[in-house]
């Protein structure tokens, strides 16, 4: 699995750079915002299946086990969703107020999707078989060229200097490995902290539950694409899949 986890970790950094190497380059002054609704479509019915059927009932298990016979780990799955969701409607207020171009909004931006993309990165570290692993890697991917183009474009639109959009843009690219480097080492280290694995499953859980329903608020898939019954499929065959994964995870 380490090997599986290493070669992930550079294809998150690769589709990462390459979809948001452009717009460095190149201003874009297009307001459309990039879109790959089916592959989008498909990421959120895997995001959701995965938050619901994997990482929810991992953190869930891994505190009862522990005796913590509270429900922290629903507990902390809402409390990520309602954050992430808090930092979309901030991002609002701050367009708003003082327009897509401020640098609040750009610096905000690469916070929230840098909290997406960590998480992101250790649920594929804590996946603890190939089959979950191997979908997680997928639906990363397919959401990951859109998201880095989509943050990409917004930091450039931004006031900052050249040098800054690139810090910027490299803390974002580099959560993604770094959640799969500790969500990994968090799986070898169970003995000595055993409450990691449940911690990082559950906040992994929130974060997969708000990308596969809510994210983008009325861009976001569900609400977008529910009346495209072609796409709304790819949903529900994403969280289909995640189903038949669950047989042997």
């Amino acid at each position: 699995m380490w090997t599986f986890k290493l070669i992930s970790l550079f294809l998150v950094l690769i589709t990462t750079i390459v979809a948001g190497f452009y717009p460095f380059f190149k201003k874009i002054t297009t307001q459309q915002e990039p879109s790959f609704p089916i592959a989008e479509s498909l990421a959120a019915g895997v995001f959701l299946g995965a938050g619901l059927m994997h990482m929810l009932g991992t953190a869930s298990n891994g505190f009862y086990r522990l005796s913590y016979h509270y429900p922290f780990a629903f507990l902390l799955a809402g409390i990520t969703f309602l954050f992430l969701l808090w930092l979309e409607h901030l991002g609002r207020e701050i367009v708003t107020h003082q327009g897509a171009s401020s640098g609040s909004f750009a610096i905000l931006a690469t916070v929230m999707l840098s909290i997406h993309a960590f998480l992101m990165g250790a649920a594929l570290g804590l996946s603890g078989s190939l089959s979950l692993a191997v979908v997680i890697l997928l639906a990363i991917l397919a959401h990951k060229w859109a998201e880095s183009l989509a943050l990409s474009i917004q930091i450039n639109k931004s006031h900052f200097s050249h040098k800054t959009n690139i810090i910027l843009f490299c803390v974002f690219a580099l959560m993604t490995p770094v959640g799969i480097i500790l969500g990994t080492s968090a799986t070898t280290e169970l003995n000595q902290y055993p409450l990691l694995e449940p911690i990082f499953s559950a906040l992994a859980a929130g974060t997969f539950l708000y990308l596969g329903t809510l994210h983008g608020l009325e861009k976001a898939t569900l609400i977008k694409q529910c009346c495209d019954l072609k796409r709304f499929y790819f949903v529900i065959l994403g969280f289909s899949i995640m189903a038949v994964v669950a047989i042997w995870t």
